[in-house]
């Protein structure tokens, strides 16, 4: 795709602010999450790869445990940094963005440094959702087979996202939900930030989360879109050593095809 097709597919102006600040405890390594690799390459080499298709204005990677390891790791591109030296969630982690971002007005993607398989293709679906719905939040979903650990999305009887409920705030009811978000967002950069404002730490972890500004857009009367993909390979994370590895045999047994194009 050339960049300008990806202009008119677009339709306006874009940053990327890539979450790269966890440590990636259950890895049971030093090195920073984001830097254990897929196919030779760091997991956040894809997403900034991926990100970089996009032809966005700004891609500011937020980072924290290990980020002069990360810096160095992505030295050679053009990107920006913006530090979380406390990780307080990760509305906390886009907020700390904010500053690299002043004056900036367009679309906000918000992608996570360790789902090495997110691709262009599905991006641009996702920013067109919400150019042509118009929402202040678009967000992508998938159906899970396993849905342990990933935060639910609640619908009305006629389709439309209603909450997202982390998996530790969740009902019995609501667990039983298979629709998870992939924590892959498109936010209008206005409404983004103003919302940003709104969120408190009222709940389990005392942590802000991201997934507030869509409870606040709802609750504001602002439109919110959700995209679901068919391929749940396209938003696996990685959290855990067994997930990495079953990462890199989707990778090689598409012969990297997987990798995102």
């Amino acid at each position: 795709m050339s960049k300008t097709d990806v202009s008119q597919a677009v339709g306006g102006g874009i940053a990327v602010v890539i979450l790269a600040a966890g440590k990636g405890k259950r890895m049971n390594s030093d090195l920073p999450k984001v830097l254990h690799k897929l196919g030779g390459q760091p997991l956040i080499g894809h997403v900034v790869a991926t990100a970089k298709k996009l032809s966005p204005k700004k891609i500011v990677v937020v980072v924290g445990h290990g980020s002069e390891k990360v810096k160095a790791a992505l030295k050679v591109e053009k990107i920006l940094f913006a530090e979380q030296i406390e990780q307080h969630g990760t509305a906390h982690a886009v907020s700390c963005a904010k500053k690299l971002l002043d004056g900036f007005r367009g679309k906000i993607i918000v992608l996570s440094g360790d789902v090495p398989l997110i691709d262009a293709a599905t991006l641009l679906a996702l920013i067109k959702l919400q150019d042509d719905t118009g929402a202040g939040a678009a967000l992508l979903t998938a159906d899970a087979e396993n849905p342990d650990g990933y935060g639910r999305i609640i619908r009305s009887a006629d389709g439309g996202v209603t909450a997202i409920v982390e998996e530790r705030d969740a009902t019995p009811a609501q667990k039983s939900v298979r629709e998870i978000n992939a924590g892959i967002y498109v936010f209008d950069s206005e409404f983004l930030f103003g919302a940003l404002e709104k969120i408190t730490p009222d709940n389990d972890q005392k942590e802000y989360y991201l997934t507030d500004v869509v409870r606040i857009a709802l609750a504001d009367g602002v439109k919110v879109s959700a995209l679901k993909t068919s391929d749940f390979s396209r938003i696996m994370g990685v959290n855990r050593p067994e997930e990495l590895a079953a990462l890199e045999n989707l990778f090689n047994t598409a012969g990297g095809n997987k990798c995102p194009a």
